[in-house]
Parts: C-alpha cells; sequence; structure tokens
C-alpha cells in the first residue's frame, strides 16, 4: 500500500498521497488540499514547495551532488569541456551520437548571426547601457523576426528555434557589450567554435582578430557547463511561471534574464569581485572581512560563502578553484584579487563559526576571478551567467510545455489588509497632514 500522510485540523483528518522521486526525495502531494479543507499553504520564498516533476537536474545539497540527466558535474570536467556537448544532454535529454554534434553545431554556426535591422535596435540604447537591459530586449526582439517559431509544433521546429536561441544569445551579448564601448560590431566567424567565436565578437577588432588562447576557451566551456541548469532557481522558476501561460519559448528566456540580473541571483559573482576589490584598496584585511562576518553588530556579509542548496562544499566551486589555478598560473596572471580569495577561503576553512555552518565558497567565489583573468568586464558577469543558463532554460521550458499536469501558474496568498470598508468622496476626506 502506498504511503500517505495524514493532516489533522480540529477534529477532522485528511489523507494525502507521498510520492517519491528517482533519487529517493519525497513529498507530500497536496494538489487536492484547498479544494477538500478549504485551505492553502504559506512558504514564502517557496524553499518547501515543489513546482513540477523534473528529469532534467539533480541536486543534493547536503552531499554536495550536481548531476545533469544523471550525469555527475565532475564528468564534464574533461580535458577539453564541450559546452555544446553538455547543452545538447540538458535539452534533448540524452548524450549527442557524432552526427547529432556535428548537426548541431552547423546549425549553430548558420544561425550565429542577427537580421541586419535588429542592429539598429542597438543603437536605440543609450553607450553605457546595462548589457543584461540589451540582452533581455533583445532576446525579445527575435520572436518578431522568427514569427514562424513563436508555437514549436514538432521535434524538428523546437529544436531549430533552440539552436537559433542558443546561437544568437552569444552574438546579442557580445553586441551588447560592444554597443556599451561605442565600439564597431564584428561579425560571427563560421570558422570558430562556440566559445572562441564568442570571444572573437567580444574583443577582435576590424583590423585586428583577437588571439584565442586554448586554457582560455576551455575555461569558458567549463564556465558555461557549470551554470547551464540548476532545478528550480528563480530564474528557471520564472521561464517556468511566464511559459506555464503558453508564453513562447523567446519570451519565456527574456523573463529568465530579467530574473537572473539580480544581485541576489546572477549578480552573486559581481559582488565578490566588489568585495575583494574593497579588501585591495585597504578598507578590510581578510582577517577583519572573517571578523566582521561573524559579528551580529555587523552589517558585513562575505560574499561567496554558503548556498542556499548546498550544505556542503558547492561540487561547482570545486572544479572552478582547479581551473582558476591552472589559467592564472599557465598566463602568468598576477592577480591579487586571487591572492585575497585565497587567503579568504583559507581561514574561513578554519574558522569553527564557518565550518559548522557549512558556509563554504561557492561557485560565484572562483568564477569573477577567472573572468576577470578572460579580460570579461564586471558588468558583463551576469551575461556571461546567462548565456550559460540557456540550455537549462530551453530545457524546463521544454519540460513543461510536454507536461500534461502543467497548469497557469497562480499562487495564492494570505490577505492581511483592511476588511471591508466604505468608498469616502474626494471632498469628505480629511487631510493625511
Amino acid at each position: 500500500m502506498a504511503e500517505r500522510a495524514i493532516l489533522t485540523i480540529g477534529d477532522r483528518s485528511y489523507e494525502f498521497p507521498v510520492i517519491e522521486g528517482s533519487e529517493g526525495e519525497r513529498a507530500i502531494d497536496i494538489t487536492e488540499l484547498r479544494a477538500r479543507t478549504g485551505l492553502i499553504t504559506y512558504d514564502p520564498g517557496f524553499g518547501n514547495t515543489g513546482s513540477c516533476i523534473s528529469n532534467i537536474t539533480f541536486i543534493d545539497g547536503e552531499k554536495g551532488i550536481l548531476r545533469y540527466r544523471g550525469i555527475p558535474i565532475e564528468q564534464f570536467d574533461r580535458p577539453t569541456p564541450n559546452f555544446i556537448e553538455a547543452a545538447w544532454l540538458i535539452i534533448f535529454g540524452r548524450l549527442p551520437t557524432k552526427d547529432d554534434l556535428a548537426g548541431f553545431n552547423v546549425i549553430l554556426t548558420e544561425n550565429a548571426h542577427l537580421d541586419e535591422s535588429m542592429k539598429h535596435n542597438f543603437e536605440g540604447f543609450p553607450v553605457g547601457a546595462p548589457p543584461m537591459a540589451m540582452l533581455s530586449a533583445m532576446i525579445n526582439a527575435l520572436s518578431c523576426f522568427h514569427p514562424e517559431y513563436l508555437k514549436l509544433s514538432d521535434e524538428d521546429t523546437f529544436e531549430a528555434a533552440a539552436a537559433r536561441l542558443f546561437s544568437k544569445i552569444r552574438t546579442i551579448a557580445a553586441y551588447s557589450y560592444r554597443r556599451s564601448k561605442g565600439v564597431p560590431y564584428i561579425f560571427p566567424n563560421p570558422h570558430l567554435r562556440y566559445c572562441a567565436n564568442f570571444l572573437h565578437m567580444m574583443f577582435s577588432m576590424p583590423y585586428k582578430d583577437h588571439v584565442i588562447d586554448s586554457d582560455i576557451e576551455d575555461a569558458l566551456n567549463l564556465i558555461f557547463i557549470l551554470h547551464a541548469d540548476h532545478e528550480q532557481n528563480c530564474s528557471a522558476a520564472t521561464v517556468r511561471v511566464v511559459g506555464s501561460g503558453q508564453a513562447n519559448l523567446f519570451a519565456s528566456v527574456a523573463a529568465g534574464v530579467c530574473a537572473l540580473w539580480g544581485p541576489r541571483h546572477g549578480g552573486a559573482n559581481l559582488a565578490v569581485i566588489r568585495m575583494l576589490e574593497d579588501v585591495h584598496r585597504g578598507n578590510h584585511s581578510p582577517e577583519e572581512c572573517i571578523r566582521m562576518a561573524k559579528s551580529q553588530t555587523s552589517d558585513f556579509r562575505l560574499m561567496g560563502f554558503g548556498h542556499r542548496v548546498y550544505k556542503n562544499y558547492d561540487p561547482r566551486a570545486r572544479i572552478l578553484k582547479a581551473v582558476c589555478d591552472r589559467v592564472l598560473t599557465r598566463h602568468h596572471v598576477n592577480d591579487p584579487l586571487l591572492e585575497i580569495a585565497l587567503r579568504l577561503e583559507e581561514l574561513a576553512l578554519k574558522d569553527e563559526y564557518f565550518v559548522e555552518r557549512k558556509l563554504y565558497p561557492n561557485v560565484d567565489f572562483y568564477s569573477g576571478i577567472i573572468m576577470r583573468a578572460i579580460g570579461i568586464p564586471t558588468d558583463m558577469f551576469p551575461v556571461m551567467f546567462a548565456i550559460g543558463r540557456v540550455p537549462g532554460w530551453i530545457a524546463q521550458w521544454r519540460e513543461q510545455q510536454g507536461d500534461p499536469q502543467t497548469r497557469i501558474a497562480r499562487p495564492r496568498q494570505i490577505y492581511a489588509g483592511p476588511t471591508v470598508t466604505s468608498y469616502i468622496p474626494i471632498e469628505r476626506r480629511e487631510s493625511a497632514g
């Protein structure tokens, strides 16, 4: 007999089924709670609420586990990390064959360019406009140039739409950066791979191509892979909420970009860099940062430590730490912020306060350092996060659209405002002063 949960309210009891996932996660199915009891649950931030059943990503925060479609994240850190392969896996649910990968790469290459009319849209933004604002707006604009993909009726149409979005987001991102600097746009190079092509469009000039270093290209591939999906986070949940209203793929992903823009989500690695720069300027020493982070009277927060989900070492951070050491050592990058970061990590991992609370370095702690070494400016950090996260957003949208149980997202609330009152004509209202 299937296990059931019993909820007692007053003198009445109600039974609800208990469901279990493939990794042993259990949940009480309360889909009929309101209909049967007249009550709803109260869960700010939805930290205890399962909004869907998903086959994409598994996280065990207590054990520090992250898997894409069952494959441990550590297995993607190969001699030559391949973001396209990981993206295919996440979007389509299986590792690609050589033919799959070759065909997908051809589609990506053929669709890296933007319609020439879109270039004029960039001119409407002031120089210095936030790249994330341009990224979101231009992804939405893609739907105007590709109306044939507003309704995805079959597998081939979905793959074509996904490939176009996945390919063009790097071009939009690079053009957003170029616009913010007031320098000429650089067309994509069909002879370069995905990440190398992005770096080319970011940093080449009409009179001089940017030299693509293989270590840097591998590091960027790995950064994108490690950010490709992370279960029902703020931006993925936003994509699903927007998609639940049957919004198209472009609009749903543009909404995900907006959610990612916030400093608590996609801007976290930028906050780490700003903290390290503050230390480097001499405002605080690493030791003072540790003391202030532990003080109940200080509003200082040690950025890059701890995670909403992971109560162990973030597995992505462990991988990026090795990449960070490799890139900076091989290229003789003398970054004082790395030394500060390593000192903070050393102090925190020896301090009982952080150890007891399992406040380990997270992925944001090292990703910013690597991107600085690559030459990515800080205002582009959230954009880099968005490029990496696109496969996950596409996969989440696709999974939801194919789920017959999907209903339009419509959370409930506990109303705490005034009870019934009467409208007062304006001439009878007393001045608030």
